[in-house]
């Protein structure tokens, strides 16, 4: 990848996602571990790194210790804050300007939560002309009634992977 051309992207990293009572995201410290990876790799070659900070009421209220990023990935003070209402990253925000004022074509996208902001983003980022790389096992989600966090994490894959996303794994990842 080449720098300037690519970024990080990392969704929904809040203290919220690790906050709820009696739930906990599937594979939630290794996905943690390849997150703080990327980031490390994705610093240490100078890629640009872009945080999405979900912002709406209750436990996402601007402020509040759960709306905070985690701080096992606090952002530096040069790294970009996109606030977003809607679980689409580029939704009532200034994400896409943000991306083509700085030449960033290509996403590298990881975080919470599967099934809704990553799908979303994953999607939206298509379809406005991004190359992305989805880190297949860098993103997770809860159990619901229906499914595991670990299936609904395996089905996105296979449902955005090869047609809206090329997949890698974090170990595959260079920036």
């Amino acid at each position: 990848m080449t720098n300037g051309k690519t970024a990080l992207l990392i969704i929904d990293v809040q203290e919220a996602m690790f906050s709820y009572p009696g739930m906990k995201l599937h594979d939630e410290s290794g996905v943690m571990e390849r997150i703080i990876s990327l980031l490390g790799k994705a610093r240490s070659s100078g890629t640009p790194v872009v945080f999405i900070q979900h912002t709406s009421d209750e436990e996402y209220t601007k402020g509040l210790f759960t709306w905070q990023i985690s701080n096992r990935i606090a952002p530096m003070e040069w790294e970009v804050i996109i606030e977003k209402p809607t679980w689409d990253a580029f939704h009532l925000t200034n994400l896409h300007d943000e991306l083509q004022k700085q030449g960033i074509t290509s996403l590298v996208i990881a975080g919470m939560q599967t099934e809704f902001c990553m799908d979303t983003t994953c999607r939206r980022s298509y379809s406005l002309g991004y190359s992305s790389i989805l880190v297949q096992d860098a993103h997770s989600t809860f159990d619901n009634l229906n499914f595991s966090g670990g299936d609904i994490v395996k089905h996105h894959n296979s449902v955005l992977g090869g047609r809206f996303v090329t997949l890698k794994s974090e170990s595959e990842v260079l920036f």
